[in-house]
């Protein structure tokens, strides 16, 4: 299948999200009929209903979003759409091609894709090799799963050197041609077990976007990870073991034995970070840069809100906002960097994980834990009887239960280890509610 192809001049997109949006203006744009079907109710789309409107882009929505418009000749998958939704199965069942934005958006690309995924880890080296590319006079725009989409930019590819493009399991779930230039691997831990039945299909997944890499591109990879045997050159780093190509030794990121970059001369702290700044320099190394043009970009990031991010100390206590951390993995990173004692706020949304699996962690460097969400009283469960755990009912409540816990010189770390949406609109509404509440503290 083609999506470029003529035929396809009625086009349903399923999903009104940013992603879905950006495919049904890059159809529209073509002169393609476009309607946007999202199962949300009415009451909440009207202002994206009437943005569609004044592009002439139908949207339906509730139960009608179910149905097939007719004469439809292709569907488009927005990332966040489930393809086993009924929705979705009545397309499959009507016989109509599917393709996803990501897959759509790469059809109509004019210049090489560098493609990041893993877990973890994401968002900041593509930040990272955004603002280190661009830097070094290699123009490119940071999209994809970071947002704004891919098919969003797209259209500035005939003038870019390369577009790069965070890339979710969920947008490659959906590839045909997909083939990144540059492929950058990061990790992989559990994560999505809502969507996926196991870790099994969650990886098959993940491990899609070499799938199309030929000896011509390259893959950077995380050498802990075992992968499938890769066509593409390869380029390897580790933060924690020193078999590499990109190693870190007394603080400092090394090539193949030779120093690069001391992790004290960036804004980024942890082992983790370690190997985001390791990821981009690889990437760079595959380009064709000299160290002496990334480094200037790497060196200047800051790392986004949300992420390990200091938001206060009050009565010597640091307060770390790390909202972003929705997987263990993610929970585990943020306390391998403190050395310090922590108190530790967790949980959220039931995604299916197995919180006592990091209980040996917790219990070495946590000297209590505040739970809330869904998953708190599995977690307490599975922690009770090895570290003081308590409950809160809500997020204000555990800042007060963190703050009479902790004694000077602590770390109150807000990691919960999964997603927000059974408390909050997401991530970030959750990290700002955590750093106004510490502000009010102080």
């Amino acid at each position: 299948m083609n999506p470029t192809n003529p035929f396809f001049k009625r086009v349903a997109v399923l999903g009104a999200g940013a992603s879905g949006v950006a495919a049904a203006r890059l159809f529209a744009a073509e002169g393609a009929s476009v309607t946007v079907l999202d199962t949300a109710s009415p009451e909440s789309l009207v202002d994206r209903a009437l943005e569609l409107a004044d592009l002439g882009i139908a949207l339906e929505t509730g139960a009608t979003a179910l149905q097939v418009p007719e004469g439809t000749t292709l569907a488009v998958l927005s990332p966040g759409i489930d393809q086993a939704s009924e929705q979705v199965r009545a397309f499959i069942d009507a016989g109509i091609p599917l393709t996803g934005e990501l897959e759509a958006a790469f059809a109509r690309c004019l210049c090489p894709v560098v493609a990041i995924t893993g877990t973890n880890g994401k968002t900041t080296t593509t930040q990272l090799i955004e603002a280190m590319f661009n830097a070094a006079e290699v123009s490119t725009r940071a999209c994809g799963n970071i947002g704004p989409a891919f098919s969003a930019h797209v259209g500035e590819s005939k003038t870019l050197a390369a577009l790069t493009v965070e890339v979710s399991s969920f947008q490659l779930e959906t590839i045909a041609k997909f083939r990144p230039k540059i492929a950058v691997w990061l990790n992989f831990a559990p994560d999505h077990l809502d969507r996926y039945p196991s870790m099994r299909e969650y990886y098959e997944a993940k491990v899609r976007i070499f799938e199309n890499q030929t000896e011509e591109d390259w893959a950077v990879v995380n050498v802990r990870d075992t992968l499938p045997a890769l066509r593409a050159q390869t380029l390897t780093f580790s933060a924690y073991v020193d078999s590499g190509d990109f190693a870190l030794l007394d603080g400092v990121i090394t090539f193949r034995g030779e120093p690069i970059l001391r992790m004290a001369d960036t804004h980024l702290r942890g082992l983790h970070n370690a190997e985001n700044l390791m990821a981009a320099l690889a990437t760079g190394r595959a380009w064709g840069l000299a160290w002496k043009a990334m480094l200037p970009a790497l060196c200047a990031y800051r790392a986004l809100p949300h992420r390990c991010e200091l938001v206060g100390c009050v009565d010597g206590v640091d307060y770390v906002n790390d909202s972003k951390a929705t997987n263990l993995d993610a929970v585990e990173k943020a306390l391998a960097s403190e050395s310090r004692s922590v108190v530790l706020i967790a949980g959220g949304k039931d995604k299916g994980f197995e919180f006592g699996a990091i209980t040996a962690l917790v219990t070495g460097r946590c000297r209590r834990a505040v739970l809330i969400g869904e998953m708190a009283a599995r977690i307490q469960s599975e922690w009770g009887d090895a570290l003081p755990c308590e409950r809160a009912t809500d997020l204000a409540e555990a800042v007060e239960l963190a703050r009479k816990a902790a004694q000077p010189g602590d770390v109150v770390l807000f990691s919960p280890g999964t997603s927000s949406f059974d408390m909050f609109k997401n991530y970030a509404d959750r990290g700002n509610q955590f750093r106004a509440l510490v502000q009010n503290l102080s």
